[in-house]
């Protein structure tokens, strides 16, 4: 009954008049520029605080990434939780809020990697505008032409299944390497992702979801920019 008058009151966004359409698109990618730039700017200080950037460095050094991985999991899991599921909005924020906490922390060790250990934290900068070019173009596609991407979901959530499966193998097992094709197929499955959840921006989220949606945009930026530094990191080696 109360998901019926939720749906009366807070239409889906393809069914909302013009004026609730837009508004709730301009939420949706207000609060998803906000979250980035939450990212960003924690991102900067665990990298920069030795008291937190060292011990994530050692652990992934010492073979206790999976400690890191998995309470990253767990995190994501109460963070999107709380953001799809909760009707208190507070909740709701609070849900985007680990999220993008923990994705600063996962990215600590890798960042830290390439801007104290390499020396090139332009590499970074040029990660980041990369993903960021990529985001707009497929956002861009979307929009414009109205297409409903819901058909990948079935295909997203089986390569993700088998994704981390890979990734599961190559933390417990030295000698597996996942090198550059693996880097590539997940910056394919992040664009999938990026074309799936902002289709479904326009066709399946309710107008009242915009934190929900703002999140799952995030997860898959966030994705994307992870590969896209292991992709310049991948040329700048064999340059």
């Amino acid at each position: 009954m109360s998901q019926a008058m939720d749906q009366l009151s807070n239409p889906f966004a393809i069914d909302a008049a013009r004026d609730e359409r837009a508004a709730f698109i301009r939420n949706t990618y207000a609060h998803l520029a906000g979250a980035i730039a939450v990212f960003a700017g924690l991102l900067y200080v665990f990298v920069n605080t030795p008291a937190i950037a060292e011990p994530l460095v050692r652990m992934m050094m010492g073979g206790q990434w999976w400690i890191i991985f998995a309470g990253f999991i767990a995190a994501s899991w109460l963070g999107d939780w709380w953001a799809n599921r909760s009707t208190s909005l507070t909740t709701q924020y609070a849900g985007l809020m680990i999220y993008t906490v923990a994705e600063a922390v996962i990215f600590v060790p890798i960042v830290y990697a390439v801007s104290m250990f390499m020396g090139q934290p332009e590499l970074i900068t040029q990660a980041a505008l990369l993903t960021l070019i990529t985001f707009g173009g497929l956002t861009a596609f979307v929009m414009f032409t109205g297409a409903d991407f819901s058909f990948l979901r079935g295909f997203l959530m089986l390569a993700s299944l088998a994704a981390f499966g890979v990734i599961i193998a190559g933390m417990f097992f030295g000698g597996f390497h996942l090198g550059l094709w693996f880097t590539v197929a997940m910056l394919g499955l992040s664009a999938g992702y990026i074309l799936y959840d902002t289709s479904n921006i326009m066709h399946h989220y309710r107008t009242d979801q915009h934190v929900a949606a703002s999140l799952a945009l995030f997860a898959s930026v966030a994705l994307m920019f992870w590969y896209m530094i292991q992709l310049v990191i991948a040329l700048q080696g064999n340059d």
